[in-house]
């Protein structure tokens, strides 16, 4: 199985579990049509293999994944139809994580941010260091959290405190979402997230394939149509907002470390 691409390292750390390992610590691991593609190929080819039992999603250097790039920003701004292929591709990685049969452990080692707290609220358990953070900023750079946020925060950590957090962008610290249910294993370190995610996918591969891939499947139901609730209109106003003038301000305000004025276009 061992398999390199541009983003990502595919590989079997033990029987019946593969471990996918996003691999761009240059880029702390930033979500663009690249990781996308091979992320949503991978979950795809994993999904038809009967040979895996149990799924590792890791990653590598100080940050799990950073989110989107504000380059990969202002070109979907400038770009209707580049705008229009990146909410699709979100739409379709979102799909492969909602239809991934095999139970999915990810391991958060580091800060979490944007669609990187997404992929990493839309697995069965969540392995994080105490460092690590998850935090959705969409609304911090003028955009709706369209790309799952309003489907996997609430699922995770209930609606009002999804609510808080992903209308400010505020951070949660691994201890935090620890104490609200959204990380299911605590550990110590970094370097302590990949064995422990390894340790518990190891053990889910172990035990009885039909009943562990029925319960999920059944569980994937509920999150398929709770997505049906609330993707596509999330993704259309993440479309819109990709558009806006408000987005360009962020960007800017960030860039010159000066307080953002919004003009609400």
């Amino acid at each position: 199985m061992p398999t390199d691409h541009e983003t990502l390292t595919l590989t079997a750390p033990a029987p019946g579990v593969a471990e996918i390992t996003l691999s761009r610590p240059e880029l702390l691991n930033r979500f663009d049509p690249a990781l996308h593609r091979e992320l949503g190929e991978v979950l795809r080819g994993i999904a038809h293999d009967r040979e895996v039992r149990a799924v590792v999603l890791d990653s590598t250097g100080r940050a799990f994944s950073a989110g989107g790039d504000f380059d990969l920003m202002r070109r979907a701004h400038d770009d209707p139809g580049f705008r229009a292929a990146l909410v699709d591709e979100g739409r379709e990685l979102l799909d492969a994580f909602l239809a991934l049969p095999q139970p999915l452990v990810v391991g958060v080692q580091g800060p979490a941010i944007g669609l990187g707290a997404t992929v990493a609220l839309s697995g069965d358990a969540l392995v994080a260091a105490r460092s690590a953070t998850l935090a959705d900023t969409h609304v911090v750079v003028g955009l709706v959290a369209g790309d799952g946020g309003c489907l996997v925060w609430p699922a995770s950590a209930g609606m009002l405190r999804a609510r808080r957090h992903l209308l400010t962008g505020d951070p949660l610290t691994a201890e935090e979402a620890f104490a609200l249910g959204m990380v299911t294993d605590l550990v110590e370190g970094p370097d302590d997230v990949a064995p422990a995610a390894r340790a518990l996918a190891t053990r889910i591969a172990g035990l009885p394939p039909l009943a562990v891939q029925g319960t999920k499947r059944a569980l994937n139901r509920v999150s398929q149509q709770r997505a049906g609730e609330v993707v596509d209109l999330s993704l259309a106003l993440e479309e819109r907002t990709l558009a806006s003038d408000d987005l360009l301000e962020a960007i800017a305000a960030f860039r010159d470390r000066r307080p953002p004025e919004y003009g609400g276009r």
